[in-house]
């Protein structure tokens, strides 16, 4: 899917399963960066870059993983080959399929089917639906994953603010909101706008999820976290792990 899928949670699980056994060193394409070309975000736990330069997604990651390397970079190979040099024994692609190079493929099947169930442009996909005939391994999300979610510091009038691919997604499990801003994915947030709309709607929180929360992490007002948390089923870990030690 061209975003909403979980690709970036999923990845987190992955890497904090893995991360007591391998240096693990993620590759990403570091979306919306100020940045071009290859980034090192974070060398074992040490981050080495702004949010920025990084880009949401991969620094969020690097925040996360205090012992894991997180690199950007629009060529993957790239990317790859410095992870090696950082001493990274397991490397995962966030949304690293269609690279045509030899590596466990692990494709996320939605929970249903989306409505707009074709390619991009028209659809929401990025590859076609065939295409879940080349994947080592299908991981069908309520089945071989599935998320939690808690929120943080909640307040009585909380306002669900976020800039997520697929924001719908959250519906299942928001609590009592006032409120739903959208933002474009990846979209730098107005404080402005955010102000307005805080006054408006006579929150006492805005609402937000761990990536919306990087790029808010210096708003005056207060924050409520939306924190998801994926959990891989063991059979699907135990195919990832076979595979690593091949």
């Amino acid at each position: 899917m061209a975003g909403g899928s979980g690709k970036t949670p999923f990845i987190l699980a992955l890497a904090q399963i893995l991360a007591p056994l391998y240096h693990v060193g993620i590759v990403s394409r570091g979306y919306k960066r100020a940045s071009s070309g290859l980034v090192v975000v974070s060398a074992r736990g040490d981050i080495l870059v702004s949010e920025q330069k990084a880009g949401d997604e991969a620094f969020l990651l690097a925040k996360a993983l205090n012992k894991c390397s997180v690199i950007v970079s629009e060529a993957r190979k790239e990317g790859i080959l410095e992870a090696k040099k950082l001493g990274a024994q397991v490397v995962l692609l966030d949304d690293g399929f269609r690279f045509n190079f030899k590596k466990l493929n692990i494709l996320l099947k939605p929970e249903s089917t989306p409505y707009f169930d074709f390619c991009l442009p028209s659809g929401i996909y990025r590859e076609c639906p065939k295409c879940y005939t080349l994947a080592d391994i299908i991981a069908q999300e309520g089945v071989d994953y599935t998320r939690e979610v808690q929120v943080l510091n909640p307040t009585p009038r909380m306002l669900l603010v976020t800039a997520i691919a697929n924001p719908s997604r959250l519906d299942a499990y928001l609590p009592k909101v006032v409120g739903k801003l959208y933002f474009f994915d990846h979209a730098n947030f107005s404080l402005k706008r955010l102000q307005q709309e805080f006054v408006n709607h006579k929150a006492t929180s805005l609402l937000v999820t761990s990536k919306d929360m990087i790029k808010l992490s210096h708003c005056p007002l207060p924050l409520s976290l939306l924190d998801l948390r994926l959990h891989i089923q063991p059979a699907i870990q135990a195919k990832i792990l076979n595979y690593v030690q091949i």
